[in-house]
């Protein structure tokens, strides 16, 4: 990348290049972060940006919608975790009709279900009915 903009390559030129490479090669997580702090050395230097800003935007949006997944799916693990531990622990070992019913619950479902551990004399009151 750093040769191109040396070679004083034209904007969507060096674009169309560095999208076949992207393509092509896959890199190890460290070493696309690596890369990727390179380009943005290099642009700086040269003063020319290979991606636009809407580009740049889609792309810092695809990262905070992973990250808000990532963090509603670690919550959702967690709770279910939790529950499972506290439902075995206050019943025993769970049919399977419970580990049906929790593996397919929302973050939601869960809390009700967490609410009602604690007062529940059977897992069917704990879960509504069965």
């Amino acid at each position: 990348m750093r040769l191109l903009y040396e070679q004083g390559w034209e904007r969507q030129r060096v674009i169309d290049l560095f999208a076949i490479i992207d393509w092509m090669l896959t890199l190890p997580k460290e070493m696309e972060r690596k890369v990727w702090q390179d380009i943005d050395e290099i642009e700086r230097k040269a003063q020319m940006k290979y991606v636009t800003s809407v580009e740049r935007l889609a792309v810092e949006r695809g990262h905070s919608t992973g990250k808000l997944e990532g963090k509603l799916e670690g919550k959702l693990e967690g709770k279910l975790e939790t529950l499972s531990r506290l439902l075995t622990r206050r019943f025993g070992p769970l049919p399977d009709w419970v580990a049906h019913r929790l593996s397919a619950a929302t973050v939601e479902q869960l809390d009700v279900w967490f609410d009602r551990v604690l007062d529940a004399t059977t897992l069917p009151e704990v879960f509504g009915g069965h």
